[in-house]
């Protein structure tokens, strides 16, 4: 874990937070480059968009391209609140991320470690470094308290 990876889960929290209040499940994600600089944001956008794409690390993955000029984001880290999804993880593979933190685990869904670990297969072409866990309990809080709302 690097400052930067801290700094970047602060924000992802942030972004989760507003997920939340536009009624989105609340998951931020943060795209940093390898000086360790934002480059790219995104939070759930489902609800607002009718997109079962619109995942956050989706939507901080294209932000990313677009702004390095290249799907290739190589030497990048994608922080992200929650542990990615399978659609996620294929994507996070596809854009060669290579660090990928996260603060959740998501022991329904998840495809960086709990449920799935398709980020660390070895039968993939590529592969990325995974840390979990970071911040687990304020970001576990957040999804919990969102859930708890909606019953």
């Amino acid at each position: 874990m690097t400052a930067a990876d801290n700094l970047a889960m602060e924000r992802a929290l942030a972004l989760a937070v507003e997920a939340s209040e536009a009624a989105e499940i609340p998951v931020g994600a943060v795209v940093l480059n390898a000086a360790g600089n934002i480059v790219a944001e995104g939070r759930n956008t489902r609800e607002a968009t009718h997109d079962p794409t619109g995942h956050a690390e989706i939507e901080a993955l294209r932000q990313a391209a677009a702004s390095v000029g290249s799907w290739n984001l190589e030497g990048h880290t994608l922080v992200v609140t929650l542990e990615p999804c399978i659609m996620c993880a294929g994507a996070i593979l596809q854009a060669r991320i290579s660090r990928v933190v996260f603060g959740a685990w998501d022991d329904k869904a998840g495809a960086a470690g709990s449920m799935y670990d398709v980020l660390r297969d070895r039968r993939l072409p590529y592969r990325a470094e995974v840390i979990g866990g970071v911040e687990e309990e304020a970001t576990s809080a957040l999804l919990r308290e969102f859930f708890e709302r909606r019953r």
